[in-house]
């Protein structure tokens, strides 16, 4: 199926503009009643729902000031006034702690905030160049920033884009998943030029660039899988038989990986039925194989190969972190540290030793699990309100995080002990 190219000319440099405000509205609760609650109102609703803030665990005065910060500029009377607000009547509650479990490892993790505010940063990645891009989901753009100098510039996107995820090709191009206009397109970091694609899935969701030049996509509630050739502009689009095709990665024979966050379907593209599965994928033929999961409650949002191809995954749903054996069908899971409502979410292989986060918690917090010990350690995360939803691994083996609320991305040092 051919797709219709549109090119457009972006800026390349955007210093600050107002995040994009077209979030679906969720069903509202009403504020607590006090000085602050109208500026509350008007100015967390232009981009997010007002759960954010009654979901939230709540924070004292710099909790809150420092939570703002990230997300807009409020005049100094204006920023004072909300702060004691929120902090009066949601203040921190404890119930989402996480479990800290202490080892021999050490962690530095840098973040850097991005240029414009409540831009929802996340996926962020390590060029060829050595730059690091991210996406701003909310307002429509992509971020560079040159590690050596720390310069930041952002590219805007066409409006209502809302990108989700970003890949990297073999020309230096970044490639992007537009999750809220169904496109797929494409940013040239040498003229800003974008060029964009539309999709027949809604949502493009997580790409990546293969070896053989194409561009492949997960689409979750379009329940399909997509390829884009680049030097024809043909897409091909194919449902699957799982809820929620989420997570993407390739292994090293060029297989594609697919992580399901929902359940199993009926047919392809149809109805739930009981079950949860991940699936690789022939990137020539599109078609899908796929493995059931021993639990039928499993979802899988993200996953992760090692040096041996087995696959590691995050099981959303149940606290629990997993590995597949292709070759046998074997999966064996292990519980994350702060129990079944810990929600693991990102993960990475760094030398066969498995990273990942517990985006239920507050603070979210980074685990290492080593497979050959079966042993957990967990790390704190500076401006840990969340989430990370996405991991990347340097060239220099140290990892890319992000921190979505806070308008946030990181790098990960990962030290070895002294005694290595």
């Amino acid at each position: 199926m051919s797709s219709r190219a549109l090119a457009v000319t972006a800026a390349l440099l955007v210093s600050a503009f107002p995040a994009a405000a077209q979030q679906r509205r969720q069903q509202q609760r009403e504020l607590p009643e006090g000085a602050g609650r109208e500026i509350v109102q008007a100015s967390c609703r232009a981009c997010h729902s007002l759960n954010n803030v009654f979901n939230s665990t709540g924070y004292d005065r710099a909790g809150w000031k420092h939570v703002i910060d990230a997300m807009i500029a409020l005049p100094a009377a204006q920023a004072d006034q909300v702060t004691s607000y929120l902090a009066a009547n949601f203040p921190p509650r404890h119930d989402r702690m996480p479990t800290r479990v202490t080892g021999a490892e050490t962690v530095k993790v840098t973040e850097f905030l991005a240029p414009t505010l409540g831009q929802r940063v996340r996926d962020p990645l390590e060029a060829r160049d050595g730059a690091i891009w991210w996406t701003g989901m909310f307002a429509s753009l992509v971020g560079r920033m040159d590690p050596q100098t720390g310069e930041m510039r952002e590219y805007r996107l066409p409006q209502g884009a809302r990108p989700h995820g970003i890949a990297e090709d073999a020309q230096g191009d970044i490639w992007y998943t537009g999750n809220g206009n169904g496109t797929v397109g494409k940013v040239d970091p040498r003229t800003g030029e974008v060029t964009e694609y539309e999709t027949r899935a809604r949502d493009p969701h997580t790409p990546l660039v293969h070896p053989n030049g194409n561009l492949y996509w997960t689409a979750q509630r379009a329940r399909m899988m997509g390829r884009l050739d680049p030097r024809t502009g043909e897409i091909t689009e194919v449902q699957t038989a799982t809820a929620n095709p989420y997570g993407l990665q390739m292994d090293s024979k060029g297989t594609l990986w697919v992580a399901f966050n929902g359940p199993a379907l009926d047919r392809p593209g149809g109805e739930s039925i009981s079950g949860s599965r991940l699936a690789s994928m022939d990137p020539v033929t599109m078609e899908l194989r796929y493995y059931d999961l021993p639990d039928p409650e499993s979802r899988i949002r993200r996953l992760a190969l090692d040096s041996e191809d087995m696959v590691w995954f995050v099981n959303s749903a149940k606290g629990r972190i997993g590995r597949l054996n292709p070759a046998t069908g074997e999966v064996k899971e292990w519980a994350s540290p702060s129990g079944p409502t810990s929600h693991p979410y990102a993960i990475a292989v760094i030398d066969d030793v498995i990273w990942y986060n517990e985006s239920g918690m507050r603070p979210d917090q980074l685990v290492r699990f080593d497979p050959k010990t079966e042993t957990f350690q967990s790390f704190a995360i500076p401006s840990a309100v969340g989430i990370v939803r996405n991991m990347f691994v340097t060239r220099d083996g140290n990892l890319l995080i992000h921190q979505s609320s806070m308008n946030r991305f990181g790098v990960v040092e990962i030290r070895k002990p002294m005694s290595q």
